[in-house]
């Protein structure tokens, strides 16, 4: 097996790049260290030269197995020692990582990387190097190596290119071995990659022996390097693409890698015995959880973590693969589908998996039907480099700014745990509400409805009432605020009283209401919040269960709903032919579009402009699905069914009636307004008894019916009758808050985030505390605001709505090959990287007058009498503080610590604000003494509340403390209350099974049960002395326990390579 990570994102004669090192060797060719990758035209599955919007083809993935392939025969076969040169100090790597990159430089990544000198001429090159490494035992020897170079080595862009060694076979065995690659005088760089780690080591000794790698030398073309350079270049563009084979009907066996098992189930059915569909399960490797993930002084290389987990599915890929011809990679047609589908090959060459002989595709459907995939196997295509691309720098933006901001808020903000790019802007839209909010001043109006009646009060006909608003006074028309007293609407209410009335004009017209569009993440997510409750998440979740395919009831899997991740609007020609069938056998001809209606929208990134959401089947009535689908995913498939039947459906004809009644000289007018449905159109798909689930109770047709046949029988000139007035006061209220819909709509209409991100992006702010739901509605948490106002203040344009868009669009233009990725990052760094130096040398000191200035306002107002000043030594001010342990914030005397007085606490785990207690104690004060020893137990105040200490403060001795936090009436605790409390912790006994203590401890919220990592709460209404061992044995056994501490850890990732 290769060694773990050795392949790194790069290329080679415009492939990606297969694994060159040996069984013995860390050698490797970073894509940072190839300057070729500066045009991405010349690239496997990068698109054809710039404009042509063709595809290069798969052919160099075969070219460069076969010289990879060529090493791979020699290391059987032979060994030979290879000169490993490197210093002492070595930054080791380990094999859970790699790289990626795509600069000019050499990149030291986890390994010692030194640079040769070699002489070159025509035909062979000859190198040799002395160099000394050392060992915790001796001195390894120093071995020679000639190699004979070729001047084949295929060149992407710049004049640098790769060639090859050949090693002659040697007569000894080395002890150790590494491979190297070279660079020639001029422009070929030879790299060498030292581990010396004793476990590497050991493994490298291990696999080495007997082994070393042989190269066939080829003549080198009687030309300037820089002419081959460019003749070459020359030949790639001129080559064109090369056309796929399709991959259906199946002659020989493949392996479809697809991302979940469900899909992975559904198209097994599909696909016969030929086919074998595998789960990858996602990503198979991330970007490494810690500093130093993304290298921008290393031209934006990266170090990838491969989770234990997904060795695992590679294995399972890997076995697949050693008797199929080809790979087909399905993963979801959008920009983290690309990614997983390159990762995917990566990973699989570095474990030498992929024979030069295996044909290697990519297929893309957006709906999961027999008919669909089969197409897709059809036509298959190449990985767009653009879209990984777009990946590698969505991914090193998001870890750059969190992986840089983060670590400053837990040093100035303590218990802010994080920022992001697209999460930061959305609280900030969230924090900006809440400010206009408190900000808000509201104004008064009045507003002036009658009743008016056709006959008289004493008519013995009952005529129909129907509501009139005033709108002219005196010849004037009103608008909102034209009433601004209760003074003004009574004159205005005594001579309407006065007047009489009659009808002054009367009209109709008619109104079309055209259908909705089809639906897209961001409206799917809005109907779904405010029609069904859904939350944004919990939509995706169900949305994520139709698309892959669910059993249906004639025992065949499919998927119900197309691609749920799409911000495109269009349908397939042959769908919307569906739809309007279905519309003229179901609701007739009248109701079908004349015809067939294609929806459009700007979309940024053309890649990405999928089918809008839709049934795969329209027939497929939600009624054939009871049973199948559970109550919640019908409401959600019906809602999608109802809106993609009437957006093929003519608009409704609304028709309107204004009727204007005034006084004799029309100085008083009053409007009443009606309307009844024409023409039902779309409207009918919604009264149909197939989306029962989500039709509205309410039923008002008929009233409307009603009113609008009255006034429509009402001419000019016909008196009416003056029934009532009623004066209504209002005030103008604040803006609402966002409820996730709403805060959608607002992010998609600024285009911050992307379909695939909103979801998450709400869940993060309340996975955080930084926002809370409250009767559907989003609220800002005070630590949410403050993480706000310092991004704002620090990294302004982090919280940027315009900043945020504008980036989207840049990767919008990486995901179509119009921005170079690398370009854009470095641009970025550039400016934020000035941010995070300047905001890490602020003093939190500045931090707190700069939250204090911001939110003083809320923070003091509650206080009693709004005062300041302190009320304990009456001569300090209160003042904003974040604590000392940095738990939390809380308002405090500027006297500290001479005045311990704190007037509120604002906790920093759960934002729990503690209404101020009224500190009349003269603390510390003395409770009484203890009777087993002389020691005084004391009632003290600290920065979280009162707590009873035992014993005085001294140097040297820690005191015995608990919190008497739970208690309400402190002044109340007495000397056997403190004592108590104080005998907590109590060890019950051993657990039977291991042996380790069960403790009864006092903690927040009350008593709980401690065993190992285990906890569990005591019930309120269960006394402490009352619990035994038994007891807490079935407390601990309850469904009420919570785990905490740090888990065990997690079987290393080089155990579960090895077992492959």
């Amino acid at each position: 097996m290769a060694p773990l990570n050795s392949v790194i994102y790069g290329s080679l004669n415009r492939g990606f790049r297969r694994s060159l090192s040996t069984y013995g060797s860390l050698a490797q060719r970073f894509f940072s260290q190839d300057a070729s990758l500066t045009n991405r035209y010349e690239n496997v599955g990068v698109r054809g030269k710039e404009g042509d919007g063709k595809s290069l083809g798969f052919q160099p993935f075969s070219e460069h197995r076969k010289r990879a392939k060529a090493l791979a025969a020699h290391r059987k076969k032979t060994a030979a020692n290879l000169n490993i040169s490197g210093s002492k100090d070595v930054d080791m790597m380990t094999s859970s990582e790699q790289l990626v990159g795509d600069g000019g430089k050499d990149v030291k990544l986890g390994s010692n990387i030194s640079i040769s000198p070699v002489k070159s001429d025509n035909q062979n090159t000859e190198v040799q190097g002395k160099q000394k490494q050392h060992s915790r035992s001796k001195k390894n020897k120093v071995h020679k190596v000639a190699a004979n170079v070729s001047e084949e080595a295929v060149k992407a862009t710049g004049t640098q290119s790769s060639s090859q060694a050949k090693t002659p076979n040697a007569g000894k065995r080395g002890k150790n071995s590494t491979q190297a690659l070279e660079k020639s005088s001029v422009g070929k760089t030879r790299v060498e990659v030292l581990d010396s780690s004793a476990s590497r080591k050991a493994q490298l000794n291990e696999r080495n022996e007997n082994s070393c790698i042989k190269v066939k030398s080829v003549k080198a073309a009687n030309k300037s390097p820089n002419k081959q350079n460019s003749q070459e270049r020359g030949n790639l563009n001129n080559q064109g693409p090369k056309a796929l084979k399709q991959l259906y009907s199946p002659l020989v066996k493949s392996v479809v890698v697809v991302e979940s098992v469900t899909k992975a189930r559904v198209i097994q059915g599909y696909l016969g015995d030929m086919y074998e569909v595998l789960p990858s399960y996602g990503h198979v490797r991330d970007l490494a959880a810690r500093s130093g993930s993304v290298r921008p002084d290393d031209d934006f290389s990266m170090v990838w973590e491969v989770p234990s987990a997904a060795w695992t599915h590679l294995k399972s890929i890997k076995v697949a693969l050693s008797g199929a011809e080809n790979l087909i990679l399905a993963s979801d047609p959008d920009r983290e589908g690309e990614a997983i589908a390159w990762h995917i090959i990566e990973m699989l060459q570095q474990q030498d998996a992929l024979r030069e002989d295996i044909n290697i595709s990519r297929v893309v459907f957006h709906e999961i039907t027999e008919s669909s995939i089969k197409s897709a196997l059809e036509a298959p295509r190449e990985i767009d480099v653009n879209l990984v691309h777009a990946y590698l720098a969505r991914r090193a933006l998001d870890y750059l700014i969190g992986f840089n901001i983060s670590p400053l808020l837990w040093r100035k903000l303590p218990g802010c745990q994080s920022a992001g790019r697209v999460q930061s802007a959305a609280l900030a839209l969230i924090c900006d509400r809440e400010m206009e909010i408190d900000e808000f001043k509201p104004q008064e109006y009045w507003s002036i409805e009658v009743k008016m009646n056709q006959y008289g009060p004493g008519s013995l006909v009952n005529g129909f009432s129907f509501p009139a608003r005033l709108t002219q006074y005196d010849s004037k028309k009103l608008n909102q605020f034209s009433i601004s007293s209760d003074t003004e609407a009574k004159e205005i209410e005594r001579k309407i009283s006065s007047a009489k009335f009659k009808v002054v004009s009367s009209k109709r017209n008619k109104m079309r209401k055209n259908p909705p569009t089809p639906y897209i993440t961001s409206t799917l997510q809005q109907d779904a919040a405010n029609k069904l409750h859904f939350t944004a998440t919990y939509t995706m979740k169900l949305a994520q269960k139709l698309y892959e395919g669910v059993q249906l009831s004639d025992a065949k899997a499919a998927g119900l709903i197309t691609y749920i991740r799409t911000d495109g609007l269009h349908m397939s020609d042959e769908a919307v032919k569906d739809i309007r069938a279905l519309v003229i056998e179901r609701y007739g001809q009248v109701f079908a579009s004349e015809h067939a209606r294609k929806y459009f929208k700007k979309v940024k990134n053309a890649q990405e402009a999928h089918e809008a959401i839709r049934p795969t089947d329209i027939r497929r009535l939600p009624s054939m699905l009871v049973g199948v689908l559970d109550e919640d995913s019908m409401k959600l498939y019906t809602l999608i069914w109802s809106r993609t039947v009437a957006c093929q459906m003519e608009p409704a004809i609304i028709e309107q009636m204004l009727l204007d009644v005034g006084n004799d000289d029309e100085s008083i007018v009053l409007r009443s307004a009606c309307s009844r449905v024409e023409f039902l159109g779309y409207q009918a798909v919604f009264e149909d008894v197939e989306v029962e689930a989500i039709q509205s109770k309410e039923k008002e047709e008929n009233d409307r019916n009603e009113a609008f046949g009255i006034l429509s029988l009402l001419k000019c000139g016909d008196p009416l009758c003056l029934g009532g007035v009623e004066l209504k006061q209002h005030c103008t209220q604040p803006p609402s808050r966002y409820s996730e819909a709403s805060l959608v709509k607002k992010l998609e209409e600024l285009g911050i985030g992307r379909p695939s991100t909103y979801a998450s992006t709400l869940k993060v702010l309340q996975d955080r505390n930084y926002v809370t739901v409250k009767s559907r509605v989003l609220h800002p948490e005070f630590r949410g605001r403050m993480v706000s106002a310092f991004l704002c203040h620090h990294f302004s344009e982090v919280t940027e709505y315009s900043f945020t868009a504008d980036m989207e669009t840049e990767l919008d233009n990486v995901s179509a090959g119009l921005t170079e990725w690398k370009g854009l990052l470095r641009d970025y760094w550039t400016r934020f990287s000035s941010y995070c130096d300047r905001a890490s040398s602020v003093h939190i000191h500045q931090v707190e007058k700069m939250l204090e200035k911001k939110f003083g306002d809320s923070l003091f107002d509650s206080l009693p009498d709004k005062s300041r000043t302190c009320p304990s030594c009456m001569e300090g001010t209160l003042i904003f503080k974040v604590s000392r342990y940095g738990a939390g914030y809380f308002i405090g005397c500027d006297q500290h610590p001479k005045c311990k007085y704190i007037a509120k606490t604002l906790y920093g785990d759960d934002d729990e604000e503690v209404a101020p207690q009224k500190n009349n104690i003269e603390e510390p004060k003395v409770l009484g003494i203890n009777p087993g020893s002389t020691e005084k137990v004391l009632l003290k105040n600290g920065p979280y509340g009162f707590y009873v200490q035992l014993g005085e403060d001294r140097k040297g001795y820690l005191p015995k403390r608990t919190s008497v936090s739970h208690i309400k009436n402190v002044e109340s605790i007495t000397i056997e209350d403190a004592l108590e409390l104080l005998r907590y912790p109590v060890t019950l006994g051993n657990h039977p099974k291991d042996g380790q203590p069960v403790v009864l401890r006092l903690a927040k919220l009350g008593f709980t049960i401690r065993h190992r990592r285990s906890n569990a709460p005591v019930p309120k209404n269960v006394k402490p002395n009352d619990i035994t061992l038994e007891k807490a044995l079935e407390l601990l056994s309850s469904k009420d326990v919570r785990r905490c501490g740090r888990p065990k850890n997690k079987p290393k990732v080089e155990e579960a390579a090895r077992a492959m």
